[in-house]
């Protein structure tokens, strides 16, 4: 993992390489198209927000990269490792020593505190950081102790965060990930988010179909019925402190 942020925008620095992806759901007599022939780039260092009505095939394209699905034609490749083709032990590995997940419910355990619930993951990564640094982090030193329901959502969202993060995962791929949250909580997530981008160095990845939330981005990418409808490069990014939503 990068220490520091690295610029985005190098081929040589490129993260995910995507070609021709397509995905079909059979549900029963019905085939749907998830996915229409996607081509994309993340590099390294970078935040991109995917953004798209629901149904448009974010999340369905976040769990390819990370590993949780597989698509039916097309390439999708991981630095150098050809994710199209490979096993189920390969993609295990892949997503438990180079993928954080961050989903829109915090999955966490309810019986132990936010302390344990990242060491947790810290227990099975290859170079993790303690528990108490990716809580601090997340600015929860203080509620370390604290078990989830003793936590708003949005503290139990960044004790999601931390679990994340603590991993030094090269990539993050956020989905929906202030969906349940009010605005002024929702913020607080996404600076999380922001800080482990910009001091890892971590690339990003953050589903949301809330406009608002586009501005901290280095890269917008919209999604339509499956298909990248345009990408909009942010010459300056939006603290996200700072976002309108």
């Amino acid at each position: 993992m990068n220490s520091t942020a690295v610029t985005p925008g190098k081929t040589g620095d490129k993260v995910f390489q995507v070609r021709g992806l397509t995905k079909i759901y059979h549900m029963g007599e019905v085939d749907v198209h998830a996915l229409r022939g996607v081509d994309l780039d993340l590099f390294a260092g970078e935040l991109m927000v995917l953004l798209g009505p629901s149904g448009s095939g974010k999340s369905t394209l976040l769990n390819i990269l990370g590993g949780l699905d597989t698509g039916n034609s097309g390439l999708v490749r991981y630095r150098d490792q050809d994710l199209t083709h490979a096993s189920e032990r390969m993609l295990t590995e892949y997503r438990r020593f180079h993928v954080g997940f961050v989903f829109q419910f915090y999955n966490l355990m309810p019986s132990l505190t936010a302390r344990e619930n990242v060491a947790v993951v810290t227990e099975i990564a290859r170079n993790p950081m303690p528990p108490e640094d990716a809580l601090t982090m997340v600015n929860l030193q203080d509620r370390m102790d604290h078990f989830p329901a003793q936590m708003s959502g949005g503290e139990q969202q960044r004790v999601a965060i931390a679990r994340a993060v603590a991993k030094n995962p090269d990539v993050l791929l956020c989905d929906e990930p202030t969906g349940a949250l009010d605005s002024e909580t929702g913020v607080l997530v996404l600076e999380a988010l922001e800080r482990a981008n910009q001091e890892l160095g971590t690339t990003t990845a953050l589903i949301t179909h809330n406009a608002g939330i586009a501005g901290m981005a280095n890269r917008v990418v919209h999604i339509m019925d499956g298909q990248i409808g345009s990408v909009q490069r942010n010459t300056q990014r939006v603290p996200a402190s700072k976002l309108s939503w």
